[in-house]
């Protein structure tokens, strides 16, 4: 069974024997204290873990074209304060890990929109030259695959900042409903610009627009305004016969998953443990089987000792019985998890059989 079949499978309900074996990636200063515990430099982690990576996603362009250009505005030996490609002014430190701080932005309500509207149209340089080429590849590499289906809202938070995304909620929701049906338009405009040349297992959008304590979005305004974009794509994937439709998202999602299931969003990753205290057994009782969860590890287990690390795996054990979760860290591994605890983890979900 292909890697591709097994996730089919699993997704699917079907027969299955096992789990994937994922790594995605961890934190720069946790590679170079893996670096220091035997992990070469430049050495493929994949490969060296014997782990396969996130599903492959056909390439499409669905910012910003063109992006705005990079522009230093102050740059000493610790930071540098510039124009990020999407028009935000930042600061960003150098040698460390870190949120950059967002000192302004072009976006900020309807004056600064169209400027951005334009670099969101269709356009045939948003598909490789070689698209079909890489296609073939994908066809007979036996892993799962994917395709963007973009940000609905996380880019605009990003592009606005927080505080800029907050007001427009209130005093122009007819100005996010805009946004959010010009992005939808290109993402389906993308996915009938491929889907004709190949199958894929899922779409998989970008969000991270809820923190420790809730969304950044008030769910009534979510449910009104942006839950039909996300319908409009579920409709666009169903005419292709794609089934899945994933959004990641980082913290307390509760209060968004019923506006993304009924928008047709029907994988939730990556489901934090900590410090939110989600629940991924919860989800299933609340939801049914049509919700599937990707993730739902609790990576601080992995920086402790082994028995935690098999208490973990233990108690999502029912659901990767059940079908319809595959488990993985629910967020990049953190510094201080040794390399010894993290090829433990991998190998009990290698061992794993059902």
């Amino acid at each position: 069974m292909t890697s591709r079949e097994l996730w089919h499978e699993i997704m699917h309900y079907g027969s299955y024997d096992r789990m994937p074996v994922i790594h995605w990636t961890g934190w720069p200063e946790l590679e170079r204290e893996w670096e220091e515990q035997g992990l070469e430099p430049g050495q493929s982690r994949h490969e060296y873990f014997n782990a396969e990576g996130l599903p492959w996603g056909v390439p499409i362009h669905l910012g910003l074209r063109p992006g705005f250009p990079d522009e230093t505005i102050e740059e000493t030996d610790e930071y540098r304060i510039f124009q990020q490609s999407d028009g935000v002014i930042a600061q960003h430190w150098k040698g460390r890990s870190c949120i950059p701080h967002y000192i302004d932005f072009r976006l900020k309500d309807r004056g600064g929109w169209d400027d951005y509207k334009k670099r969101l149209q269709p356009d045939p340089a948003r598909i490789p030259g070689n698209i079909d080429e890489t296609v073939e590849r994908m066809k007979a590499s036996g892993r799962p695959l994917s395709i963007s289906s973009a940000s609905m809202v996380g880019w605009l938070r990003d592009w606005m900042g927080v505080v800029n995304f907050g007001y427009i909620q209130y005093d122009d929701p007819e100005l996010l409903e805009e946004m959010v049906d010009t992005l939808s338009d290109l993402v389906c405009w993308g996915m009938d610009q491929v889907l004709p040349k190949i199958k894929v297992d899922m779409a998989w959008g970008w969000e991270d627009i809820c923190g420790s304590s809730g969304p950044l979005v008030s769910p009534d305004v979510f449910n009104r305004y942006v839950v039909p974009g996300y319908r409009k794509i579920a409709d666009k994937l169903h005419e292709y016969g794609v089934d899945l439709y994933a959004v990641d998202s980082d913290g307390l999602i509760d209060d968004l998953v019923p506006g993304w299931f009924e928008g047709g969003v029907n994988v939730m990753f990556p489901v934090q443990i900590q410090p939110m205290g989600a629940d991924p057994m919860a989800f299933r009782k609340r939801y049914g089987k049509e919700l599937r969860i990707f993730g739902g590890i609790d990576k601080l287990a992995l920086t402790k000792d082994k028995a935690t690390i098999d208490a973990e795996i233990e108690r999502r054990l029912p659901l990767m019985r059940e079908g319809g979760f595959i488990p993985l860290p629910d967020h990049l591994i953190v510094p201080g998890t040794p390399l010894e605890n993290y090829v433990y983890y991998l190998n009990r979900i290698r061992e794993l059989r059902f």
